[in-house]
């Protein structure tokens, strides 16, 4: 059974998962927090409604 014989595929099998476990985390963190909240922008003034029925 040439599934078994794991020559041909396994060298590419076993690279492919380590540029999966060690670049593409990298580039994904470095795109996950774009904007950073800071306190200033933080403060909010909320205004309530007056609803003129109740």
């Amino acid at each position: 059974m040439p599934q078994l014989i794991p020559d041909p595929w396994f060298l590419i099998f076993l690279s492919s998962w380590l540029i999966i476990i060690f670049l593409a985390p990298q580039k994904i963190l470095n795109h996950t927090i774009l904007n950073e909240p800071s306190p200033k922008h933080s403060k909010t003034t909320h205004q309530n409604w007056v609803w003129p029925w109740s």
